[in-house]
């Protein structure tokens, strides 16, 4: 997954590869991983984002986090190889190399699952109100966050080991499109109660009607973030559809030619998720602006 596709060789085409400079890689990859750095740090320290919602929240932030961390530190070597202070086929640079791409990878499969598990959680917080509390406990929560972080690490390793193996490309896509169709389900259904329950809203008790709303914004949230998902990785996804259906098509290789804009998307979705966050929730624009500006000057700038 570096900037450089190992794909079959090029046939005859039109289309020659797209280049982006290494210096927006860079850019990117600092602006994402300090971003996502500041989420995390945020709901770690202020207790009124210590909620089951902005723990995967800051789940999503962390997976994002690693993701930028790989492609940063992937495109500092691409520097330096270029420089010629690397040798790509080195050793120790081939062994970097698949660490960071696995990384990657764990990066994709955790974000796919977060999602799956705010999704469950908004839709438990819109329809069982009441129960919220006793369906989703903490030790539930830490339950979910365990699973998924096992998952995506088993996946990941799989998926580089034997990144070569057709199964491997197959069972990427088939998580990826599998995960939407199942939000995508649970959303429709979500969004249908929604509506037969709209103008009961008001009438319901203070706390019940409040945590609703609150559930609903949250829920418009988790689609914003979610479309910014498939717009940053379908491209990707196809490009490894794109290899197996048709490695030595040239109409096939004016796509695969875009292969680095794809991973400048993937790249962006991570500097886009956390403007989301501060821009859709309340809590945690008051949370930046505690520990950026606080009132008391005795205290440090990072205070909550």
């Amino acid at each position: 997954m570096s900037n450089n596709t190992n794909t079959p060789p090029s046939q005859t085409t039109d289309c020659p590869e797209i280049a982006v400079p290494i210096e927006i890689f860079l850019v990117i990859g600092f602006l994402s991983l300090s971003e996502n750095l500041l989420v995390v740090v945020a709901v770690i320290r202020s207790k009124n984002l210590h909620s089951r919602m902005y723990c995967f929240i800051c789940n999503l932030a962390v997976f994002n986090t690693i993701s930028s961390l790989s492609k940063t530190w992937e495109n500092i070597m691409i520097v330096f190889r270029d420089a010629g202070h690397l040798n790509s086929r080195g050793a120790s640079e081939l062994r970097i190399d698949n660490v960071m791409d696995t990384l990657l990878c764990m990066s994709f499969v955790g974000s796919i699952f977060s999602f799956l598990a705010i999704a469950a959680d908004r839709y438990i917080t819109i329809f069982h109100a009441l129960r919220y509390h006793t369906l989703m406990t903490m030790r539930r929560t830490v339950a979910i966050l365990v699973t998924i972080w096992t998952l995506c690490s088993v996946s990941g390793f799989l998926m580089i080991g034997f990144f070569e193996a057709a199964a491997v490309k197959i069972f990427f896509i088939v998580v990826f499109f599998t995960a939407l169709f199942f939000i995508l389900l649970l959303y429709v259904h979500m969004f249908l109660l929604a509506r037969y329950h709209a103008s009961r809203i008001a009438s319901m008790p203070g706390n019940a009607g409040h945590q609703r709303k609150s559930g609903l914004k949250g829920a418009l949230t988790l689609t914003i973030l979610l479309g910014v998902f498939v717009v940053s990785w379908a491209p990707f996804c196809f490009h490894l559809l794109i290899i197996m259906v048709c490695p030595e098509n040239p109409y096939c290789e004016c796509y695969r030619s875009l292969f680095q804009l794809h991973v400048l998307l993937l790249m962006s979705h991570a500097v886009i998720d956390p403007a989301i966050y501060a821009f859709r929730s309340a809590e945690l624009r008051s949370t930046f602006r505690k520990m950026f500006f606080c009132s008391d000057q005795t205290v440090c700038k990072f205070c909550i």
